[in-house]
């Protein structure tokens, strides 16, 4: 039997490919001001996450309706919090679009942000009241409420709207507080994660910087003791990543390796405004530098996803219902 879109499940971890291109674009972003960088890098990458995001959502939409996964999508302990990346993605583009058209930014920034909660809210309430063993824990349960929580922060910020930037700050600081604890009870006493699982700890990086970026935008980029008590943490945690290379090489390619793309974009990001902060010498070559790394990894692995599709290798293949009888 030939095989078909039908026969592969597509899952909502795909939806960190369009993630992980925006969190690059932000790092473009946070270096026109810093580094006096083009602009052009930064829209290419948002309109190709843009772009990127649509169809998977397409394509993911149709997967889960045929297969008719639709109930079992969201409260899965594996993959369920990656759906809230779902909103998450447009919630990023309507920042980024509100400079050219604002009441389209500030249309798709609110909507995504109200899904992202709701969304954050009914799965934490899912967590609660299901019988989740630990072991099944893994970082990206940070991703419905602490990175929606952190990021929606850093837009309202940036869309001027200082209230509501400090009280989604709270939101996902605490959250980060909590389910942090969690994660590192779960990965310092339980057995590894299985190996698709790996690249998921990319994401302990992730919320000290995207809190460091959060709050650079909410205290206008003042390098407070508020930004010097997140740094010191995501200096330990881009250490701990260093540490983890060789785990990292057990881990089979797929879907999950795009955990990695939006977490270290977020730590460029965070390292950008240091440098520029701090008014480091050789700054803009330091951060062109670190840029070109970035996007040659993205790229990297977006053409190795590419390969893999061509490949039929990189989406779970579903079981064989009829193994005996197949057609030809």
């Amino acid at each position: 039997m030939t095989a078909t879109a039908a026969s592969f499940r597509l899952t909502p971890n795909l939806f960190g490919v369009s993630f992980g291109i925006a969190g690059l674009a932000q790092a473009w972003g946070a270096a026109v001001e810093a580094a006096d960088a083009p602009s052009w890098p930064s829209y290419v990458l948002w309109i190709l996450a843009a772009a990127t995001w649509l169809l998977t959502l397409a394509a993911y939409a149709h997967n889960v309706i045929t297969q008719g996964r639709l109930r079992d999508e969201l409260p899965d302990p594996v993959l369920g919090p990656f759906t809230a990346l779902i909103p998450i993605v447009p919630m990023l583009l309507g920042v980024a679009l509100a400079p050219h058209s604002r009441t389209a930014g500030e249309i798709t920034y609110t909507t995504s942000l109200v899904v992202t909660v709701l969304l954050g809210s009914w799965l934490t309430g899912v967590w609660i009241r299901s019988e989740t063993k630990l072991p099944q824990w893994h970082p990206g349960y940070f991703i419905p409420t602490v990175a929606g929580g952190l990021l929606a922060a850093n837009g309202s910020a940036t869309l001027g709207w200082t209230t509501l930037s400090h009280v989604m700050f709270g939101y996902g600081l605490i959250c980060w507080f909590v389910l942090g604890s969690i994660m590192l009870v779960r990965l310092f006493t339980q057995p590894m994660l299985p190996p698709p699982l790996l690249p998921t700890i990319a994401i302990e990086v992730a919320p000290p910087v995207v809190a460091g970026n959060a709050w650079f935008a909410i205290n206008g980029a003042q390098l407070d003791l508020g930004a010097q008590i997140l740094g010191g943490y995501a200096l330990l945690m881009v250490l701990v990543q260093i540490a983890l290379i060789g785990t990292y090489r057990h881990a089979p390619f797929g879907p999950g390796y795009w955990a990695f793309a939006f977490s270290y974009a977020a730590v460029l990001t965070n390292g950008i405004h240091w440098l520029d902060i701090e008014g480091v010498h050789g700054r803009k070559v330091l951060t062109y530098l670190l840029l070109t790394i970035a996007t040659l990894a993205l790229a990297a692995l977006a053409a190795r996803t590419l390969l893999d599709i061509q490949r039929r290798s990189f989406l779970p293949r579903l079981p064989n219902p009829n193994p005996a009888g197949a057609d030809h």
